[in-house]
């Protein structure tokens, strides 16, 4: 901790695993034997399965996720804003995953940036014609060793080989995998109880959030110093 914050302030410490939502890519092996998945943005080079620890998306050899890289994985609060990322274009083909988030995690203005994950769940999504994915079908793309797969209706894929919800399910050999908007089994709606991310003790997070804003503004004021010493006549 930097010495000019105060020593006393606190970390948040969950007695639980926090809840959160994050979209993803649907992978299979080049076997065919094994299910996964792949991020949608920094992390799209980058294959997980059910349960993972996140490493740098850049090659750095430090713990994700890092106060000076992008690296970790990323979670947002509520399914809402979850599915409200789906809507861009660049995600059209992502899935919904519900997650438990655990170890060092980082916050920010939407979610968590943190260490390890376990899939709790997964919605396959839409098909590009609008009607629930009920299979999901080969993309043409993927990284080595993993094929990258779409969600699709039964129409749409149109007799081409496809996998089905359940045995996607089977491969990744955990989590459910759910028609879009349906509910968890024996749930009346969404992941398996525990804390979500904005339910944590509102105490502890404020002068953790002090201290971030603190941190944020001694770089601002480092790089300010820069600049003039930069720009001052010779």
């Amino acid at each position: 901790m930097p010495p000019w914050l105060p020593a006393h302030l606190r970390k948040e410490r969950p007695a639980a695993p926090l809840r959160g939502y994050k979209l993803a890519y649907p992978m299979v092996s080049a076997d065919g034997a094994e299910g996964a998945f792949s991020g949608v943005t920094i992390g799209r080079g980058i294959v997980y399965r059910t349960v993972a620890t996140a490493v740098c998306a850049q090659g750095a050899q430090h713990s994700s996720p890092s106060r000076w890289c992008d690296c970790g994985f990323y979670c947002v609060h509520s399914v809402a804003e979850a599915r409200a990322l789906a809507c861009d274009p660049d995600y059209r083909y992502a899935m919904l995953l519900a997650v438990a988030a655990s170890g060092r995690f980082l916050r920010y203005e939407r979610g968590l940036r943190y260490a390890r994950q376990r899939v709790t769940a997964v919605w396959a999504g839409r098909c590009g014609c609008g009607r629930p994915a009920t299979m999901f079908t080969e993309t043409g793309a993927g990284v080595s060793g993993w094929r990258r797969l779409a969600g699709s209706c039964a129409g749409c894929a149109d007799g081409r080989p496809g996998l089905s919800l359940d045995g996607f399910a089977r491969l990744l050999d955990g989590p459910p995998v759910l028609p879009d908007g349906a509910a968890m089994p024996g749930q009346p709606a969404g992941p398996p109880a525990g804390p979500a991310l904005d339910e944590v003790d509102r105490e502890a997070l404020v002068p953790v959030l002090t201290a971030e804003v603190a941190l944020l503004q001694a770089r601002l004021d480092e790089v300010q110093r820069q600049l003039a010493r930069l720009t001052q006549p010779n």
